[in-house]
């Protein structure tokens, strides 16, 4: 009889339990290591990544290939691959992470009239978990934010990405931390797919007491509300979808190149996902729009909608290749618009007039807001030249917008007796 029949638990709750034990008991190794083992270990991987470049490359092909048999929607498709020039991409990304300094743990605040000296302290959570999609690149996004931040990771991806994401475990990141005199049990990947490990990893506070969970907004909003009864914290980026609007004063070949810019991929969350366009100009500019979508293949979903204004089409698996359009009147109306009917993830403005410029970034209210810029940019790496374990749209104070190691730690205050 297995353990798990033993005391009447579900085996992948099981698994999990066992996963953030192991994880919970290298955390303060990860947490003493010397300075620069971190940054040893990340060196180590990005190694491991371009010498197995190849045979992780073979593994996520058949991946891949299992995918669209099982008629997998084109723009997960596009997630769940790796390629020659992702794989490196990974590997930069790693190399630039280890060259960036560890913050300061410490740093002095005031001294009472007392005499007493007041410090505060930043000091690692111990173990992170991570839900995230069948996108293999934020495993190693995700570990190696979580080891910066001096904590150990639990690590759950979707069933369609665990064969390249265990091999990335396995083979990178694994290895990379014993190279570095860490614990290789630092990094934990769930080796059970379905959703039942993703609900058990936000049910466990007390080994993680914090969990980033990113995909699907149903699917993510619904672990939220289990993390927050669990009396988890949940990061949770549930829903995206980048807004560009643009106003009469557009320059034509600038909305072409926005639009152009902000469709590049399709099954992202910062893509062009509703397009709101200036009364006055509606006419003038819906037909640059349309052609520049027209050469991607991708269709404008226009007034009346049969759908919600702000609906994610990343998220529509086989209708990704749309963009929802609709009139407003003016950019105050438009940054309105966009708040209102969307995450708040991210919004452009493609306008020559600063004033209009102005009134849109003063009144939208959301994480990313751009002026003749793609939404594409709100992304860690392009924006603060860091990987992200995920992209937070909390309206409450907290880690908003592209999370990094730099928001994974805990404030602590240390009071000492006068000088």
């Amino acid at each position: 009889m297995t353990d798990s029949a033993q005391t009447g638990e579900a085996p992948e709750f099981a698994a999990v339990r066992e996963a953030a034990q192991r994880a919970r008991a290298a955390a303060p190794a990860v947490r003493a290591a010397g300075e620069g083992a971190v940054d040893d270990a990340l060196r180590a991987a990005v190694a491991r990544i371009r010498d197995r470049a190849p045979e992780l490359l073979e593994i996520n092909a058949a991946e891949v290939e299992a995918a669209g048999r099982s008629g997998m929607a084109a723009g997960l498709l596009d997630r769940l691959t790796l390629d020659e020039e992702r794989l490196a991409d990974i590997a930069m990304q790693l190399e630039v992470l280890a060259a960036t300094p560890e913050p300061a743990t410490e740093w002095p605040v005031r001294t009472l009239e007392t005499g007493e000296r007041v410090f505060e302290r930043r000091i690692p959570v111990g173990v992170i978990g991570a839900v995230f999609e069948a996108r293999p690149n934020v495993t190693v996004d995700v570990a190696s934010q979580v080891l910066k931040a001096r904590s150990a990771a639990v690590l759950r991806t979707g069933a369609a990405a665990l064969r390249t994401a265990t091999a990335l475990v396995e083979q990178v990141l694994r290895p990379a931390l014993t190279e570095a005199g860490l614990p290789a049990e630092a990094v934990q990947l769930v080796p059970l797919p379905g959703h039942a490990g993703a609900e058990a990893l936000v049910g466990l506070p007390d080994l993680v007491p914090l969990v980033v969970v990113r995909g699907s907004g149903e699917v993510t909003r619904k672990l939220s509300v289990l993390g927050a009864t669990a009396g988890t914290r949940v990061l949770a980026h549930a829903d995206g979808g980048g807004v560009l609007y643009l106003d009469a004063s557009a320059d034509p070949a600038e909305v072409t190149r926005l639009v152009a810019d902000s469709t590049d991929r399709l099954g992202v969350c910062n893509r062009l996902n509703l397009l709101l366009v200036d009364r006055p100009a509606y006419d003038a500019l819906l037909p640059v729009v349309r052609s520049t979508l027209d050469e991607r293949g991708i269709g404008l979903s226009e007034p009346p909608h049969g759908h919600r204004l702000g609906h994610e089409w990343a998220l529509d698996s086989g209708a990704e290749a749309h963009v929802t359009v609709a009139a407003v009147d003016g950019p105050v109306d438009a940054a309105d618009t966009a708040a209102r009917e969307t995450s708040g993830l991210a919004a452009t403005i493609c306008a020559a007039d600063g004033a209009a410029a102005d009134a849109f970034i003063d009144r939208y209210t959301g994480t990313g807001v751009f002026w003749n810029a793609t939404s594409r940019l709100l992304d860690g790496y392009k924006l603060l030249g860091l990987p992200e374990t995920g992209i937070n749209v909390d309206h409450t104070p907290g880690p908003r917008g592209p999370v990094t190691y730099r928001d994974l730690g805990l404030r602590q205050f240390v009071v000492l007796p006068p000088a």
